[in-house]
């Protein structure tokens, strides 16, 4: 490995600069030792960080050991963190290589922040980004999962992704430095080992130079991923408005299926999930689809997207006046009054139901609750939060709507009933 080629790989990507502090990853492994001992070389101040997951045994403790050992001989700082990785994992209902990579991340930016570091280095290098390709070609992704991996993820830099494997090994045994080997990476029961061990091989017998093949795909696909990115935004700009993304305009868009999953996926819905809404699009409108914390609703014009949560009722604050000559009937739709002689019933208030009627203010027939809303626009979502507030049998007010005739304020009233909404519920 040409020391010339990161240095030179460090400043096209402006990864970092000479004034700053590089914290770096150590595990002890290969790549991470031969990591450290570079940017050291190319004289940047450099902190190390170890975790030690225990979930190796013995070869866990082994691990840090070295890392102390190397840290003291090359006078470095070294920080150790232990994590009881399984336990975290169990409590967290996630997997364990998913609950080990939090863990860490999350640790890394902490110290970063403590020790004033700059950025944190990692130790990838092309066969990592190879892999990483093939993984996420395997588990099936979009365009970003085929793009590899990038030089720099926030603080996240990784100067050796202009390297491999082979240049990484070479470079070490120059130096006849040691490093620790994870016994589990030589089996290939996890599925990237099985591409490193079994695939790659593999390919590499077809086309000898597969790994620089991807990597030009991966870049190419890079450059694709911006174009996309910027015409997925511009199509979420065209598609949608304060009411949720209208159905027509959506289906004219040159990939309309794609632009909705990219619209969705962010809030928790899965690709599954998002082609069952795409095809409802021609359907009835009514279709709910609903995840924690969201739901899509198919309606006449719109997909509507809402927080989800559980309805929860209005809280009402029922008052009684005299009626006298200067009382004014306030212009709020929160706000309902009544005659109050009226009213002889207790009151009981309910989400609306199919078959329910009242009198609208000011109009003398009966009409269906249902029409009215759907007469005045009513979405799904909003038809479903409506409640009404009755007087016995009788519906006295669509709550924050409008109230029924029949228990108007006239010429014989002589108290008035004010109730007022003072929370809205959902």
């Amino acid at each position: 490995m040409e020391i010339r080629k990161v240095a030179q790989y460090i400043e096209q990507e402006r990864l970092f600069d000479k004034r700053d502090k590089i914290l770096v990853a150590l595990s002890g492994g290969a790549d991470s030792v031969a990591l450290l001992r570079l940017l050291l070389s190319l004289e940047y101040t450099c902190e190390a960080a170890h975790c030690n997951f225990h979930l190796r045994g013995t070869e866990s403790d082994r691990d840090e050991a070295f890392v102390r050992h190397l840290c003291k001989e090359l006078q470095v700082n070294l920080h150790v963190i232990h994590f009881d990785t399984k336990k975290i994992a169990e409590e967290r209902h996630i997997s364990i290589e998913m609950a080990a990579r939090e863990l860490r991340y999350n640790w890394f930016e902490k110290l970063r922040k403590e020790c004033h570091a700059a950025v944190i280095a990692v130790a990838h290098h092309q066969d990592d980004s190879v892999e990483t390709f093939l993984l996420n070609l395997i588990r099936g992704t979009g365009i970003n999962g085929l793009k590899g991996i990038r030089p720099q993820n926030g603080r996240i830099v990784r100067p050796l992704l202009c390297t491999d494997r082979k240049e990484i090994m070479g470079y070490l045994e120059h130096l006849q430095q040691g490093y620790v080997t994870d016994s589990t990476n030589l089996q290939d029961e996890y599925t990237r080992n099985k591409i490193r061990l079994n695939i790659l091989p593999l390919m590499q017998e077809i086309n000898p130079s597969v790994k620089e093949s991807i990597l030009t795909t991966t870049e190419h696909l890079n450059d694709t991923a911006t174009i996309y990115k910027r015409g997925i935004e511009e199509g979420k700009l065209r598609v949608q408005n304060l009411k949720g993304i209208h159905i027509e305009t959506l289906k004219q868009e040159p990939a309309p299926e794609t632009l909705l999953f990219e619209i969705l996926y962010p809030l928790g819905f899965n690709p599954t999930q998002v082609k069952d809404i795409y095809r409802s699009l021609d359907g009835q409108p009514g279709k709910s689809f609903t995840i924690p914390g969201w739901r899509v609703v198919k309606d006449r014009d719109y997909l509507l997207i809402e927080p989800y949560k559980p309805i929860t009722q209005p809280i009402l604050q029922i008052e009684e006046h005299p009626y006298t000559l200067d009382f004014v009937i306030p212009r709020d739709k929160d706000i309902a009054c009544f005659d109050a002689e009226k009213l002889l019933s207790p009151f009981l208030l309910r989400l609306w139901k199919q078959g329910d009627a009242f009198v609208p203010f000011g109009m003398k027939g009966r009409k269906k609750i249902s029409d009215y809303l759907t007469d005045h626009k009513f979405s799904l979502l909003q038809k479903e939060q409506q409640w009404v507030l009755c007087c016995g049998e009788d519906i006295i007010w669509l709550v924050g709507e409008r109230t029924d005739n029949r228990f108007r304020i006239d010429e014989n009233t002589h108290r008035v009933i004010v109730i007022k909404v003072i929370s809205s519920g959902t």
